[in-house]
């Protein structure tokens, strides 16, 4: 009873919000434009990662096409359904929700309304009002474990992952075999942040896993983990450089965070999350919406890594000529990379 009471008062708040929000209610009920809700996970839109490049798609479509826009961002786990629900009350016509966690919530509230369009990121759904958005990290996970493993001079590489579950496994998985593709013999540490919705919220733990790491030899550190991924980022750089060049590197996720600190991140393995966004958005003011699951890998340019001038000099040609044709060969069948939570 306790628990009903919780989401009651916090759908009342999140209604009154989204009444009082910016543009105010006129806004939210103008007939002549489409009404798009997005839910954050807890890590927030400003994560410089996941959310922050569903958060940048949105913004696209703001500005392109005749919508309105509201965002919620929960702050607890609790908070993600009054959410949702305060939005599906409000009529919107496409509500998203950010990341895998918040699938089973989606279901519970699309089955109540299922007049409204719903898109989850990261989640899958077999609803007929639910697209389900959902990328080969894995295989861009292949590319990065390349370029990772032609720069490492020890040896030794790191895996930083947020939750210890399957779609951060796959991430894992697909780096290592990129990895050893380049050398057998190439060591993957292997560490998580913790196993409860925290895990991506904790940059603390992450620097400590990070440093712990770097101990045991590893000079170049994939995060996974949202914002606790930053603290492998402040990790790195504490190593500093020798001969005007970084000891030790990190290797980004999700955004291009290749300037978050300059000169020590190899690379980042990024997931178009701010296109696909941007066009299930499209889809709806179109009325083209397709509801299903819809797989981005790198035949799609759903995933890969980010070059650019913070990076530039830090990743040799060959490196990247390995990487381009690991990428035609995966497009091609030629390479198969598994797939740790299946397909």
């Amino acid at each position: 009873m306790k628990f009903k009471l919780v989401l009651v008062v916090l759908f009342i708040a999140l209604t009154s919000l989204l009444l009082s929000g910016c543009g105010g209610s006129s806004a939210a009920e103008d007939p002549t434009k489409i009404k798009v809700g997005i839910v954050f996970d807890i890590g927030g839109k400003d994560d410089r990662s996941f959310n922050a490049a569903a958060w940048e798609g949105v913004q696209r479509a703001a500005r392109d096409l005749p919508i309105v826009l509201r965002d919620i961002e929960p702050g607890t786990p609790n908070a993600i359904e009054p959410a949702m629900r305060a939005f599906a009350e409000r009529n919107f016509d496409l509500i998203i929700g950010v990341g895998f966690a918040q699938a089973p919530i989606m279901e519970l509230v699309a089955k109540d309304y299922p007049h409204i369009q719903f898109a989850i990121i990261d989640g899958v759904s077999k609803l007929p009002n639910v697209a389900s958005l959902v990328f080969k990290e894995h295989e861009g996970s292949y590319l990065v474990g390349i370029l990772a493993a032609k720069s490492s001079r020890t040896g030794t590489i790191g895996f930083l992952g947020g939750m210890d579950i399957g779609l951060i496994h796959r991430f894992a998985k697909g780096y290592e075999e990129g990895a050893k593709s380049v050398n057998p013999n190439i060591r993957v540490i292997e560490n998580y942040v913790g196993v409860t919705d925290s895990a991506w919220n904790n940059p603390g733990k992450g620097k400590e896993l990070s440093l712990a790491q770097i101990g045991k030899g590893a000079d170049v550190i994939f995060t996974a983990a949202g914002n606790s991924g930053l603290g492998a980022f402040d990790a790195v750089e504490q190593q500093g450089k020798q001969n005007g060049r970084a000891t030790h590197f990190v290797i980004g996720v999700d955004s291009n965070q290749n300037m978050v600190k300059p000169g020590f991140v190899l690379t980042s393995m990024v997931k178009r999350v701010d296109n696909v966004v941007y066009d299930i958005v499209k889809e709806v003011v179109d009325h083209k919406f397709s509801p299903g699951v819809h797989v981005f890998g790198l035949d799609r340019d759903g995933v890969g890594y980010a070059m650019d001038e913070y990076n530039k000099d830090l990743v040799t040609t060959e490196a990247i000529q390995q990487a381009e044709e690991a990428k035609k060969k995966i497009i091609a069948g030629e390479i198969k990379v598994t797939d740790a939570i299946g397909s």
